[in-house]
This record gives structure tokens, sequence and C-alpha cells, in this order.
């Protein structure tokens, strides 16, 4: 595996676009790293299997390797995005979402990529304070707090997850730069509640896949009402609509308490 290429030239790439300003002409760019798929994609591509003979397989990691393409991935978007400010976000010991639904990412049986502990410690010892982490999230909700997060930054999310297009402002996405509103960020994230995710083991709701969602969606009328129903029709109830809605939602700023470092779960506003 190579490190991303830069990113694609394209007169619809607006560098001036921003989180929720107008302006962003004089604003420090802050480029916030999804740092567990740096590591996993650099340890993946750094391990090897070795036949010993006689049925014996040995996988091994050259973690030198992993650690000059997590280096070459950072340099490459610092370049693309024109900014040397970063912060590298990984996730936390533990995930708020297993107290909400204890089933959440349980069909998961694979293990990761040896040296991924190794390249942790490396990452921190490598980039000093530029790499951060919060027990009980997850990187994907780290990111979408920051970059909701109000003042004079710009900050720009990095990361090929398809999850982090729920969080209005500006992502760095598969080499390609795109500024995603809040009507777009809150219409991907109920099109998950609707379809799920199998990578994450939440279901959605029985039935939909992504076109019905988008016939969902489209009908006029309140977004969380209409999924209350599709759910309803399925034979669910609506406490089944709102577990979902909170298994798919990526924190924004005002989900996270910020004295207390917890999240403030997601309810319907007529609840």
């Amino acid at each position: 595996m190579v490190a991303p290429e830069g990113p694609k030239t394209s007169a619809s790439i607006d560098r001036s676009a921003c989180n929720k300003e107008p302006s962003k002409e004089n604003l420090i760019t802050q480029l916030l790293i999804d740092g567990d798929l740096f590591l996993f994609k650099a340890v993946a591509a750094a391990e090897y299997e070795a036949d010993w003979g006689d049925g014996i397989f040995v996988a091994s990691t050259n973690v030198k390797q992993a650690q000059d393409m997590v280096i070459s991935m950072i340099d490459s978007v610092k370049t693309a995005l024109n900014s040397d400010d970063i912060v590298i976000v990984l996730s936390g010991s533990k995930n708020f979402r297993y107290t909400v639904d204890p089933s959440y990412k349980s069909n998961r049986k694979s293990r990761k990529p040896l040296g991924y502990k190794a390249l942790t410690t490396w990452i921190y010892e490598t980039y000093p304070g530029k790499v951060i982490s919060q027990d009980i999230l997850e990187a994907d909700d780290y990111l979408g707090i920051l970059a909701t997060k109000p003042g004079a930054i710009d900050r720009i999310i990095v990361s090929d997850d398809k999850d982090l297009k729920t969080i209005p402002g500006r992502l760095f996405r598969m080499s390609e730069l795109s500024t995603i509103d809040e009507d777009q960020a809150d219409r991907y994230w109920w099109s998950q509640v609707l379809t799920g995710d199998a990578t994450d083991g939440y279901k959605g709701c029985p039935g939909v896949g992504p076109v019905k969602a988008e016939a969902i969606l489209s009908k006029p009328g309140d977004r969380w009402e209409n999924v209350r129903q599709a759910y309803l029709k399925a034979g669910l109830t609506t406490e089944d609509a709102v577990l979902q809605a909170r298994l798919a939602r990526i924190l924004h700023f005002d989900d996270w308490d910020t004295a207390t470092k917890s999240v403030r779960l997601w309810a319907p506003q007529s609840a």
C-alpha cells in the first residue's frame, strides 16, 4: 500500500469555504487527522505472512515501514491542504456506545494488525502535543466535536470514513476536499439511521436500503417523524428508532459536556 496521493486539482474546491463562517481568509487552517485510520492503514500494509513449512505460518510486521508510511501520509495531507497545524485524533480506551447498546460492534471479531500498539506509542513520541484521545470517545466522535467547536479556526477533518459525512464543515476524504452544510450532514445521518451500518453493528430499520431511505427522507415534514413512522411501519417502536439514531450519530460539539466529559445523548425535541 502506498500513501494517499495529493488532492485532485479541481475548480470545485473552494479553499475559502469552511465550517460555518462565510470567510476564512485570515484564519488558521487546522487539520483534524483520523489517527486510527492512518495507523491501521500503515500497520496493515507493513504486515507480512511467512510460510515456515509443515503447515506453520507466521505473521510479522515491519514497524519501521509502518512509521515511514504514517509520516508520509501526514506530510501528504499537510502539503495538499497547505497547513502545518495538525491534530492527530485517536480513539479512547472505552466507547460510550457500549453503554447505549452492549451489542454495538459485537460482530467485529478480527484482531488489529500486528504492531498497532507499538505504532500508537511511537506516534505520541514522534508528534508530541499533537496527538489526543478521550476516554469513552471513538476518534470519529472526537473529530466531530472538534470540527463543530465554535471559534476562529478553519478546521478540516482528514478521514476516509464515510461516517464523517454526518459532520457539517470541511472534509478531506479520498483525496477530495468537500464542504458539507448542516442540511447535508443531517440528511446523511438520518439515512444512516434508516439503513444501519453492518460494519459498526447497528441494524437500522428492517427492509430499508439506500433507495427507500432516500424516499422516506424526501417526504415533506419533520425528518425525525418520518423516520419514526418508518420504524413503526416495520413493526418496531419509537424507542428502537431513538436507539439507532444514538448509535448512528457522530457527536457534535453540543453533544459533549466539556465540564463533566460526558455525552449528551440525542433525544427527540418532543421528548
